[in-house]
């Protein structure tokens, strides 16, 4: 590895902090600089909508290192300061602070930016969304016993808010606009069930409804619908969804599509530019479409991928699409991206709160859903990935061991 070479990295996120620490991993010993607009080193995002809110762990819960790590491994990181212009002829990063700094090889991982709502009252007091730690902690510090909350969305983000939200002791209410709980993810049947958890924990699911405005004087009172009902509340949190931060690579001339494109090896359509992370739109043999992952672990896995390939591997990433979301005391865990399928397996009883969801088609599994039941995705990621017809009596029979037909 060549020590007089400049690897500079956009976004210390999770997939910037990843990426830096890869490149020493794999032996660079050149000068790399992580750029993030936050004032904090790389840090986890997955908490912030669970333990972040439910307990008083700060920082040090999430982060990936502290500062003297990056020190001691020499890896500049500059905080607090935007990278607001790429140069490709000239490869330089402009900053907020007016500095530029150029590089030989040059990483996106700018990451995403929540999704507003354009109503009426969504700048009051007690209005939040979350995606740093300043909401996180911001939205923790006002939620108590008997605080009435009402969560705008019913995706991931927003079902953990509300399971943290009623840990707590509010009053939840979840609102959202489709007629189920996490449609782009599961299964229709699978949302049912989870409706019915949250339910049971003291949710109140108003599904199918629009939010005409969010009421107020100077701060939330409450959430008018569209047809007029009000929900009240002191608390409002937003999660309709993340949008990716492209503008800087779009001004710069890389190509952007719902995300920065990028080949399986992680390279912009710039030679010496690559990105990774949730702004990254990427090829997926198993799904056999672009995808932009927005999860953990592509964050993690792909940032690592891309950043080994800027220090000279020829490494194809391949994401299996795993992602997994806490709500309440209920873990679930998915893999595979279908666009469709011809049944649901079930595996387990759905009443006893443990089950595993095989979507299946033309025999094959083309997508897995496991509730509290983690130690059964491993085998049943590999028996997807083999692409093998399965006996369906088989996976379904919870005393014949997934392992064991995966390794059959």
């Amino acid at each position: 590895m060549s020590a007089d070479r400049t690897f500079v990295i956009v976004g210390a996120g999770h997939a910037g902090g990843r990426a830096a620490q890869a490149m020493r991993q794999y032996g660079f010993d050149g000068r790399i600089l992580l750029i993030g607009e936050e004032p904090h080193v790389p840090y986890e995002r997955p908490p912030l909508s669970k333990e972040l809110i439910v307990t008083d762990a700060g920082l040090e819960k999430v982060r990936l290192h502290d500062a003297a790590w990056y020190a001691e491994n020499r890896i500049e990181l500059i905080a607090a300061n935007a990278a607001i212009s790429i140069d490709p002829a000239s490869k330089a990063v402009g900053l907020a602070d007016g500095r530029t700094i150029g590089f030989d090889r040059l990483m996106l991982t700018t990451g995403a930016r929540v999704r507003r709502l354009p109503v009426p009252g969504a700048d009051l007091d007690g209005v939040f969304y979350l995606r740093t730690i300043e909401d996180s902690e911001a939205i923790r510090a006002r939620i108590a016993a008997g605080t009435e909350v009402a969560v705008i969305g019913g995706g991931f983000i927003g079902l953990e808010i509300a399971g943290s939200a009623a840990k707590r002791g509010a009053g939840v209410t979840v609102l959202e606009a489709a007629d189920r709980l996490m449609g782009r993810s599961i299964a229709p049947e699978v949302s049912d069930w989870f409706a019915r958890m949250h339910r049971d924990r003291g949710v109140d699911l108003r599904l199918g409804v629009s939010v005409a405005a969010i009421e107020g004087d100077g701060a939330a009172t409450g959430v008018q619908l569209g047809d007029g009902t009000v929900v009240p509340a002191t608390v409002v949190v937003i999660g309709i969804g993340i949008l990716p931060n492209v503008e800087i690579a779009q001004a710069a001339g890389l190509a952007v599509d719902n995300g920065i494109v990028v080949d399986d090896r992680g390279r912009t359509s710039h030679p010496d530019i690559w990105a990774a992370g949730d702004v990254a739109n990427q090829p997926n043999a198993f799904a056999g479409r672009r995808l932009r992952l927005e999860s953990y672990q592509n964050a993690q896995d792909q940032a690592a991928a891309v950043a080994r390939n800027l220090c000279g591997a020829d490494e194809a990433h391949e994401d299996s699409l795993w992602v997994w979301s806490d709500q309440h005391d209920v873990n679930l865990q998915m893999t595979g991206a279908p666009e469709s399928w011809d049944s649901l397996l079930w595996r387990g009883d759905p009443g006893e709160g443990r089950f595993t969801v095989f979507y299946m088609a033309g025999g094959r599994i083309v997508a897995v859903n496991t509730v509290n039941n983690g130690r059964e995705m491993r085998p049943a990621r590999m028996l997807m990935e083999s692409g093998r017809i399965v006996d369906p009596a088989a996976l379904a029979d919870t005393s014949v061991k997934l392992l064991k037909l995966a390794r059959s």
